[in-house]
């Protein structure tokens, strides 16, 4: 069992920075390749980034490659999601997501966890 806990969103300006976290507990999480998905309104859930239990391999969507970092610290136990030049596009619910095997994916179904989400509002 894994339970996500995510932090660090809010209301910034385009071309701001913010860096999300993800506080995980279960003894299995440093076994799990990590990922990032968003929601906006209106729109399907979306992949945003993956990592693998080792933090390599990460793994982006095209549109936020260059400005979004995704990283872990298994000792922590936390993921991170770096985002810079933020877009007024960023805007959504980001959630964290622990998935079921070691191999990163783009795939909601590959994840078993999800956190409640965080709130990330990007103003023009």
């Amino acid at each position: 069992q894994v339970q996500l806990v995510e932090s660090g969103g809010g209301l910034v300006q385009a071309g701001d920075s913010l860096r999300l976290s993800c506080a995980a507990s279960g003894r299995t999480f440093k076994s799990k390749a990590m990922g990032w998905f968003r929601q906006a309104p209106g729109k399907e859930r979306e992949f945003v980034a993956a990592v693998t239990w080792s933090a390599g391999s990460p793994y982006y969507k095209e549109s936020v490659k260059g400005r979004f970092t995704i990283s872990r610290d298994n000792a922590k136990n936390t993921v991170y999601l770096q985002m810079n030049s933020l877009k007024p596009e960023d805007t959504a619910v980001y959630y964290c997501a622990a998935s079921s095997t070691i191999m990163v994916s783009a795939s909601a179904d590959d994840y078993d966890y999800w956190g409640q989400g965080t709130q990330v509002t990007v103003s023009s």
